[in-house]
């Protein structure tokens, strides 16, 4: 359906809180907003900003469907399973829109940004009443006029055309804070539909960056995490290119006590500037998430990933080479269309190889869109599920020898919160290692140093050292 084309991109601003004001509290003295973000952390990082605009225009910020004026669906489209779900639930507020005729319902993000998805909620969801992609995320505020002013179905799915600045987000975490840096993908893996909906590679101009984290650190946040569909090519598109790796550098030189972590990483532009500087760099986390996504390169070849295994091993062998106790993950597509037991004892003996710390596991499922989808596939569900069984159990064996190594040392943790279990704490070291100790809820926030005491498969557990506290 034909959308409006995307304007450029400009923060709330005084003329736009002005024009709404009156729509907004002519009846009323408190309006209510519920933001629902699904999805990655880059989805999770622009609901934030879209709280911040709502926030700026007035609202306050619920956790009700019933007490809500405004109710937001920030989307996600890696999987169709998502889209379902948003779907599902799209159907079951029907019942709150019914109650209450002027409630507002907005959808956006990656699934919003497909181009069947607007013609499609028009048609079986008429009671939504905005739509617009990632692409304009700061034309929310012009679009919310639209409606008041009468327009039926508010759009926006325009294109690429413009980088967002000026949005203050409001953020959901008192001490951990998520900064992106780029926005959009131009590897075009056989499997993702990402490039489709966020457009192609586009990076943030540095200061922007530089004076985001500053702030972040002044507020006194304590770890932050650069965000991008592949921060490995961040500043290639920049006026002046400027790499990740020399980005990091001058993150890492900022004053305060914070850890810096990053995802996601490209294997194909992992390169050794990069592991240089975070071997050298204090505040940067010492630990790499490389998706390798398969052990076959076959497979690889398949999902266009532009790496052999040899290759992704020569990072590996070159970190572990520098420190041998490097801490490395990484994510697994299981069952990838006609994915033979060969290919699959590829991917075990990778797993083997490297010594993982923690795999973030995936049986594949088809995504509408991408080239993937239009594969062949003779390998049963039930083959995928037993492999997945199969590497899981693996990963288990490996996770619980491979955490032994940090038996009797003494770890720098940053305190998350309360364990599962009564009375102990859980937090992550530099190294991206969960850590569990028993201490009080006052910790929670602060860098604690933590003497290890047992291993588990899925975390070590230690005491508090109370004489060098941080």
């Amino acid at each position: 359906m034909e959308c409006r084309d995307n304007q450029t991109m400009t923060a709330v601003t005084e003329v736009m809180r002005h024009q709404l004001q009156p729509y907004l509290f002519q009846d009323r003295d408190v309006v209510r907003a519920h933001v629902h973000s699904f999805g990655c952390q880059l989805n999770v990082s622009d609901g934030e900003r879209i709280r911040g605009m709502l926030i700026e225009l007035g609202y306050t910020m619920t956790d009700s469907y019933e007490d809500a004026d405004l109710i937001l669906f920030n989307t996600c489209a890696v999987r169709e399973s998502a889209e379902d779900r948003v779907y599902g639930i799209l159907g079951n507020v029907k019942k709150y829109k019914k109650a209450n005729p002027n409630l507002i319902l907005v959808l956006c993000g990656c699934m919003a940004s497909e181009e069947h998805t607007a013609e499609f909620v028009r048609t079986h969801y008429p009671f939504v009443d905005i739509v617009f992609g990632t692409a304009s995320l700061s034309r929310f505020p012009q679009l919310l006029l639209e409606h008041f002013q009468g327009k039926k179905f508010a759009c926006d799915t325009g294109e690429y055309d413009a980088m967002y600045e000026g949005i203050m987000p409001s953020r959901e975490h008192p001490f951990k804070a998520s900064v992106p840096i780029m926005f959009g993908c131009n590897n075009f893996c056989t499997y993702c539909i990402v490039p489709y909906v966020r457009g192609r590679e586009r990076s943030r101009d540095p200061e922007q960056i530089f004076n985001e984290v500053k702030q972040l650190v002044a507020d006194g946040y304590k770890e932050i995490m650069l965000l991008g569909q592949n921060v490995n090519s961040y500043g290639k598109d920049l006026e002046q290119p400027l790499t990740f790796a020399q980005l990091l550098r001058k993150v890492n030189a900022i004053p305060g006590e914070f850890v810096v972590r990053f995802m996601s990483s490209h294997p194909k532009d992992a390169t050794p500037e990069l592991l240089d500087t975070i071997l050298e760099c204090p505040k940067i986390g010492h630990h790499l998430h490389l998706p390798v996504q398969s052990g076959s390169d076959d497979v690889l070849r398949r999902m266009n990933r532009r790496y052999t295994v040899e290759k992704y091993m020569e990072s590996v062998n070159y970190l572990r080479q520098r420190d041998p106790d490097f801490s490395l993950t990484t994510d697994l597509i299981v069952g990838f269309p006609d994915e033979s037991e060969a290919d699959f004892q590829g991917t075990l003996d990778l797993i083997r190889s490297v010594q993982y710390d923690n795999i973030y596991t995936f049986i594949y499922s088809k995504r509408r869109g991408t080239k993937a989808a239009e594969m062949e596939d003779h390998t049963t569900d039930a083959e995928k599920k037993n492999r997945m069984e199969r590497l899981l159990a693996l990963q288990r064996d490996i996770a619980s020898e491979h955490n032994k190594r940090f038996i009797g040392r003494t770890l720098r943790v940053l305190v998350d919160g309360e364990s599962k279990r009564k009375g102990r704490l859980v937090g992550k070291d530099s190294a991206f290692i969960i850590v569990e100790f028993s201490g009080d809820l006052s910790l929670i926030g602060t860098f604690q140093n933590v003497r290890i005491t047992e291993a588990r498969n899925w975390a070590v557990l230690g005491e508090l050292v109370e004489e060098e506290q941080a």
